[in-house]
C-alpha cells in the first residue's frame, strides 16, 4: 500500500480547483488508484482522502459489521457521502462545493499526509489541531510500538 506522508499547502481557486501535492499523486498512482476519494470527516472540521485500496479495506470493515446495526449505518454514510474524483492532466481536482464549505476552505487548503490515507484542512484550523494533538500527546507520553513490516517471499 502506498503512503501519503508531509503537510502541504496548496491554493483552492473559485471553481474549486485545487493541485494534489505530487507525492501524492505518485502514493495514488502506485497503488493504481483510478482516481481520488473524498469525504467528509466524521471527527473533525476536514474532507478525508484515499485511493482505491484504502476504501476498499473500510468497505470490507463495514461489511464485517452487523448488516442491521446502527454502527454500519452510521459507518455507511462515509460511503454514500464519498466521491471519486479524476485527477487532470494538470494534477489538479475539483472539490465539490459542499466540501469546500465543510472544510471552510477559503483560497488556501492544507493537504495532511496519515500514512494510508490524508486529510485537507483550512491552514488555521489545522495549525490549531496540530498544536492540540501534539500537547495532548506530550501530556499523555505517547508512545509507539513499531510494527516489523512483513516481508513479501517471492517464490
Amino acid at each position: 500500500m502506498a503512503v501519503f506522508l508531509s503537510t502541504f499547502e496548496n491554493k483552492v481557486d473559485r471553481k474549486g480547483r485545487v493541485s494534489i501535492p505530487a507525492s501524492f499523486r505518485g502514493a495514488l498512482d502506485q497503488e493504481k488508484s483510478t482516481g481520488i476519494i473524498l469525504y467528509p470527516s466524521f471527527k473533525h472540521a476536514c474532507i478525508e482522502g484515499n485511493g482505491d485500496e484504502r476504501i476498499q479495506e473500510i468497505v470490507n470493515s463495514i461489511d464485517a459489521l452487523d448488516a442491521f446495526s446502527d454502527e454500519a449505518e452510521n459507518l455507511q454514510t462515509i460511503l454514500a457521502d464519498a466521491r471519486q474524483l479524476a485527477i487532470d492532466s494538470d494534477g489538479r481536482i475539483i472539490l465539490p462545493s459542499e466540501f469546500v464549505e465543510y472544510a471552510q476552505l477559503d483560497g488556501v487548503a492544507t493537504f495532511v499526509g496519515l500514512g494510508k490515507g490524508f486529510q485537507i484542512w483550512e491552514p488555521g484550523t489545522f495549525m490549531e489541531h496540530r498544536a492540540k494533538n501534539r500537547e495532548r500527546a506530550r501530556k499523555q507520553g505517547a508512545t509507539l510500538q513499531i510494527v516489523p513490516s512483513q516481508k513479501r517471499v517471492v517464490t
